[in-house]
């Protein structure tokens, strides 16, 4: 079991505002698509992953269930990585426990694209060789479709903050492990997307929140790639989902605050 957890995370205030959700690029699937235009109102989000940490201090709490501790040191053997093999329920239950909730995928999207309009990555076009984030690259030599050509320093999860932070001050947004979502995950949700605050699989993200524990079976928005992915699955606009009772080793979540509950 690890040892000593650290402060909950810090966050950082992503600014109300309207962006452009989606990818139209050639790597584009499409449930990327349509590009189009949503505002969010201001919220707080985690500068990092929620830590193994920050959820052993959850687990003894609360009581909570803990996971395999065994399982996850393989992947994250510090309290300083991010925790990992937790589902979606685990996350909400965390969440709720730290007066937080799980961000909507629109949110986090806009909090990864930090204000850059189309871009591929939290930190532009160019496409990651190490230094940026933490995805399959040669220290994954069982895996065919690693990139041997860079070299991120790490074979599984890194340390949260182990590499530069995007324009909103937030690490790890691509890459080390994919973040569960409030959403339900809908292929063609962005054909009918509301224009303002979009969540789907409610109406609200306090309906999803209410509703969580009758939502088994419905898959959930997991986003940001991981240590698992090719550069291409670390984008900001690549959309993936997961039965929410599902754990795994390369996700994880990080958590935001509604403003008006401060």
């Amino acid at each position: 079991e690890p040892t000593s957890p650290p402060p909950l995370p810090r966050m950082v205030r992503i600014p109300a505002g309207s962006f452009e959700m989606g990818s139209n690029t050639q790597a584009a699937s499409e449930d990327e698509q349509p590009v189009h235009t949503v505002s969010v109102d201001a919220f707080d989000i985690d500068i990092y992953e929620v830590t193994v940490g920050n959820y052993l201090e959850f687990v003894r709490e609360t009581g909570y269930p803990p996971p395999d501790w065994e399982a996850v040191a393989h992947y994250s053997p510090t309290d300083d990585h991010p925790i990992v093999l937790v589902s979606w329920y685990d996350a909400m239950a965390y969440s709720t426990w730290a007066g937080k909730r799980l961000p909507t995928e629109a949110e986090w999207e806009k909090a990864a694209r930090s204000g850059l309009i189309q871009q591929t990555y939290p930190w532009g076009n160019a496409a990651p060789n190490g230094a940026q984030c933490n995805f399959a690259d040669r220290n994954l030599k069982l895996y065919w479709w690693a990139d041997t050509n860079a070299a991120d320093g790490y074979g599984y999860t890194a340390p949260v903050g182990s590499y530069p932070a995007n324009g909103h001050g937030l690490h790890d947004m691509a890459g080390n492990v994919r973040e569960w979502c409030l959403d339900a995950y809908d292929a063609g949700f962005y054909a009918i997307s509301p224009a303002v605050n979009p969540v789907s699989g409610a109406a609200t993200a306090a309906g999803i929140i209410r509703a969580a524990f009758q939502s088994v079976g419905t898959p959930r928005v997991v986003r940001g790639g991981s240590w698992l992915t090719t550069s291409l699955g670390v984008r900001n606009a690549i959309r993936l989902h997961l039965d929410p009772s599902t754990t795994h080793n390369s996700v994880g979540f990080r958590c935001v605050r509604d403003l008006t509950s401060n």
